[in-house]
């Protein structure tokens, strides 16, 4: 008993060490190094912090681009996805439904089969901060009329904004809703 007792101790002992201790400590001094310095990259208009480009964020009004939808209202605190599949009725004729008509009724120019699907889905983490440059150019003609732009105009922003894949390979590309409304937002000073 002695054999396996004293060893199984100090292997529990090393490895609250390691795991409790110097595995945290090491992956904050990673954190440091990153961009935000492990608190998050913070987006900034007129001098005021207006969110973090990390964390999807709700925007309703014509003249923005809007976020993904998220199935726990953009709060960070709470991040999750929902349960409901593309099998469950409920979800389909209620929740996706209803986002389809929304968006129809505030983009009439756009047809149902052009509507990509992350822009009536929720994403897994509710907290998704990007769309596809697809996802962005479909709400292009709205926020043009919104904002009193020229199409190309907005669409030159949204092709600015789109992030290449790491490297050219890993990834999609992709647009950040928030900096591409702040940049909306700059336009207009």
């Amino acid at each position: 008993m002695k054999t396996y007792i004293l060893p199984s101790i100090k292997l529990t002992i090393i490895l609250l060490v390691i795991l409790s201790g110097l595995y945290p400590l090491a992956i904050a001094a990673i954190g440091k190094l990153t961009p935000g310095h492990g608190d998050g990259v913070t987006v900034t208009y007129k001098g005021r912090e207006v969110g973090f480009a990390n964390v999807g964020q709700k925007f309703t009004k014509d003249q923005y681009f809007w976020s993904r939808p998220s199935a726990v209202d953009y709060n960070a605190a709470g991040s999750a996805g929902s349960n409901k599949g593309p099998t469950n009725p409920d979800y389909l004729h209620k929740d996706v439904q209803g986002r389809i008509d929304t968006f129809l009724k505030h983009n009439p120019t756009v047809k149902k089969e052009q509507i990509p699907a992350e822009l009536v889905t929720a994403s897994g983490s509710g907290l998704d901060p990007d769309l596809s440059p697809a996802g962005a150019k479909v709400q292009v003609a709205r926020v043009a009329k919104a904002r009193g732009m020229s199409e190309q105009q907005v669409l030159a922003l949204v092709d600015n904004h789109t992030e290449k894949p790491l490297l050219g390979l890993f990834g999609p590309s992709k647009v950040n809703v928030l900096k591409l409304n702040v940049a909306l937002d700059e336009l207009k000073k």
